[in-house]
């Protein structure tokens, strides 16, 4: 039976370096391993364009055999395609995932409303939960824990963290495990 994985914490606790380990330890397991990481994060100014490359870099040394897929919205699509006996799917993550749906860039440019993009992001979020539970092999879920810090200004800002705390809470109780990261050490907040 397929393990999946929640793992959570603030920006820069170890959230992807323990998806990556997790992904080389899967890896040398066995040669006919596969890993696959879907990333989700989109270049939209030069800042994040760096950072992208630079996180693509130090992945390539820290594990070879890791694919890297690109996918900003159709999350459950992907790992619908990848998912399989002899593949771990990494996604990270899942913060940037939501964003991209509840946040997108170019409506915020416009200063568009954000009401069809809600409505669209809670059949997606459905399928994702769905296609997680059905998939045949080992799942690891990278994702910010925002819910422990000042309450934020704005509605919409309001309404994201909101949203990423019952997405957490979904993925919590359909993840075998769930570890949140603090300062770099992995504390396991849900165990098989």
């Amino acid at each position: 039976m397929a393990v999946s994985e929640l793992i959570l914490g603030g920006q820069k606790s170890g959230k992807s370096r323990r998806a990556e380990l997790l992904a080389r330890r899967w890896l040398d397991e066995s040669p006919a391993h596969r890993a696959v990481l879907i990333a989700t994060g989109q270049a939209h100014d030069a800042e994040m364009a760096a950072r992208i490359a630079r996180h693509q870099q130090e992945r390539a040394e820290r594990v070879p055999g890791l694919l890297t897929l690109e996918e900003p919205r159709d999350l459950a699509g992907q790992l619908a395609r990848v998912s399989s006996p002899q593949a771990l799917v990494v996604v990270d993550c899942l913060t940037l995932w939501l964003t991209n749906w509840l946040m997108p860039v170019a409506a915020a440019k416009k200063n568009e409303s954000n009401t069809p993009q809600t409505l669209d992001w809670q059949a997606q979020e459905a399928h994702f939960l769905d296609v997680l539970q059905h998939s045949p092999g080992p799942v690891v879920l990278v994702g910010n824990e925002i819910g422990l810090g000042v309450i934020p200004l704005g509605r919409e800002v309001r309404a994201f963290v909101d949203a990423l705390g019952v997405l957490n809470q979904q993925l919590a109780q359909a993840c075998d495990r769930v570890t949140l990261m603090v300062a770099g050490l992995p504390m396991t907040v849900k165990a098989p």
